[in-house]
């Protein structure tokens, strides 16, 4: 299995990007599916994750109204569309799915498959 996320880069305040994941290896219809972020010095976080069976989409807070995840199942690939970005947005994203119906926490913890992590930078 692999996980390939792109479309991170260094962008202004307020300015919106696209962070694609492509999965290979395995199709995502009954795979739980996430996005993290790191920070420097900073644990990884949860900004979004949709459960296999579980309708809802989870977003931390700080995110919310900001964020939106989607997925595409035809082409395997995950989105997480960002914007009015803030300097706080700053870090590695990455992205990760489990196999695991019902419900999934959006921790880092429960996933087990991960891509390497795109950069995001917002400075003005």
């Amino acid at each position: 299995v692999q996980l390939q996320a792109s479309g991170g880069g260094l962008v202004r305040p307020g300015v919106s990007l696209r962070l694609s994941c492509a999965v290979s290896g395995r199709t995502l219809d009954r795979y739980a599916i996430g996005w993290f972020r790191q920070a420097p010095g900073k644990e990884r976080e949860g900004v979004s994750c949709l459960s296999s069976s579980y309708g809802r989409t989870y977003y931390v807070e700080s995110v919310k109204g900001r964020f939106t995840m989607s997925r595409d199942n035809h082409e395997n690939t995950v989105y997480l569309q960002m914007n009015n970005l803030k300097p706080e947005d700053t870090a590695a994203y990455y992205c990760a799915i489990v196999y695991k119906s019902g419900y999934t926490p959006c921790e880092a913890s429960y996933m087990y498959y991960w891509g390497k992590g795109t950069q995001v930078t917002v400075s003005s």
